[in-house]
């Protein structure tokens, strides 16, 4: 794979997780800081590990799927992995400077 074709499927996850907002925070996955690892491997196969705000989160199983399904329509890839974990455990710390101000926490 090419660099370019690396960076612009980097470039389209980072837009999906853009897209993708926590079920009880009206911020973005990206921003809100849920997202550890984005990697892409040299046959176009993508794999994110990320967190959630809490471990006991009702509707995991259904953001885990949405990030999936969204990925997934990324043209050019050939699968996708999302990965949980709570290691570390995610704390507001790990939001953006963006998100910080769309909840008025700066």
């Amino acid at each position: 794979m090419s660099d370019i074709n690396l960076l612009q499927i980097e470039t389209d996850v980072v837009k999906v997780l853009k897209s993708t907002y926590d079920p009880e925070i009206p911020v973005n996955v990206y921003d809100l800081g849920l997202i550890y690892r984005i990697d892409v491997t040299d046959d176009n196969f993508v794999d994110v590990t990320m967190t959630l705000t809490a471990p006991n989160c009702p509707m995991a199983d259904e953001l885990l799927d949405e990030i999936k399904d969204k990925l997934e329509t990324i043209h050019g890839i050939s699968g996708v992995k999302v990965n949980l974990t709570f290691n570390p455990p995610w704390d507001k710390s790990l939001m953006s400077e963006e998100a910080l101000l769309e909840l008025g926490l700066l």
